[in-house]
C-alpha cells in the first residue's frame, strides 16, 4: 500500500465498489503449510484508481463474516 500511496480508505472503498471476486487462488499458511484459498478482489475508488486486493474469508460459528486483507496495490490491467 505504501509503495503505492494507497491509503486504508482507498483500499475499503475499491473493496466495496468491486462486482465479483477476480480470481480464486490457492496458497500454503506460511506459519502451518496448510492449504487456504486466497480471493483477489479488483474495485475502482471514486476517483477512479483500479486497486488489486488480496485477501481470505473467515469462518466463526459455522459462517463467513468477514474479509481478511492481506495486501493491495494499484493495478496494472
Amino acid at each position: 500500500m505504501a509503495a503505492d500511496g494507497l491509503t486504508r480508505p482507498l483500499v475499503y472503498e475499491a473493496i466495496r465498489n468491486a462486482s465479483n471476486i477476480a480470481k480464486v487462488v490457492r496458497s500454503r499458511k506460511p506459519e502451518t503449510g496448510k492449504r487456504e484459498m486466497l480471493y483477489i478482489i479488483k474495485g475502482f475508488t471514486h476517483d477512479g484508481f483500479l486497486i488489486y486486493t488480496k485477501g481470505k474469508f473467515k469462518t466463526i460459528a459455522e459462517q463467513e463474516v468477514f474479509y481478511v486483507f492481506i495486501s493491495s496495490k494499484r493495478s496494472t490491467d
